[in-house]
């Protein structure tokens, strides 16, 4: 059996793609995780559906690897089954990358009323210990207070709390806090807000991006293996 001239080239090409294909494993399985642990540190102001997009990207970027082997050993070998099975399984992913892509533009949407509904609930929650803490490093990192300002704390009738102020000091024996610092002036859901979008349009651009490129893919192994049946019919 001998390929024609036009397949053979897309017989290198596609092995050429696959270490591509490993590459964009690589990406998907970085980002996946990085935004999976940003969403999961902040995850009593999202919902579970910020968590799902992140691990789904995960785990396509694991599936990738197993998908890659199929891909190399048929294009190597001239297998027909086995780029048959490396197209069936590169569509699979395909969609799944889009349904992830979209799905990161969708929550980009929706995080807006998501956001200020959750810190309006957490707030009132204030006294939990797990809940303080995470409200009180979530006004540090983004000098914050509250979520449209301070003023949030005093409607609930509580004290604005130490992390609202941008310098504390504290005294000892009694640990009482001294605050020699003004508090923050912003709220932290517009800043919050505009973080969890970035990272939402990040997940939407690299699930999108990456499906165009596995696109490319399925069209070289779609056509590589077209021209090994024919060289079989031909034989």
């Amino acid at each position: 059996m001998k390929l024609s001239i036009g397949s053979r080239c897309v017989k290198y090409l596609m092995f050429i793609f696959n270490l591509l294909f490993v590459l964009t494993g690589i990406i998907l399985l970085s980002i996946g995780v990085a935004i999976h642990g940003v969403y999961y540190e902040y995850q009593h102001f999202l919902d579970n559906k910020f968590l799902s997009v992140p691990s789904l990207l995960i785990a396509i970027g694991a599936i990738i690897f197993l998908i890659a082997f199929f891909g190399c050993c048929g294009a190597v070998r001239e297998n027909y089954y086995l780029i048959i099975t490396f197209t069936s399984l590169l569509v699979i992913v395909f969609i799944l990358e889009l349904s992830g892509g979209i799905s990161g533009y969708v929550l980009r949407v929706r995080a807006s009323s998501i956001v200020q509904d959750k810190m309006k609930e957490t707030m009132r929650m204030y006294n939990n210990t797990e809940i303080q803490l995470v409200w009180d490093k979530l006004q540090q990192s983004f000098h914050c207070c509250g979520t449209k300002n301070s003023s949030d704390w005093t409607n609930l009738h509580m004290d604005i709390p130490p992390s609202c102020h941008n310098k504390v000091e504290t005294i000892d024996p009694k640990n009482s806090n001294i605050f020699s610092g003004e508090v923050y002036p912003d709220g932290c859901y517009d800043k919050f807000l505009s973080f969890i979008r970035s990272h939402a349009l990040q997940l939407a651009g690299v699930g999108l991006g990456i499906a165009f490129i596995q696109a490319m893919g399925i069209w070289f192994s779609v056509y590589l293996a077209r021209s090994i049946r024919n060289s079989y019919e031909s034989v």
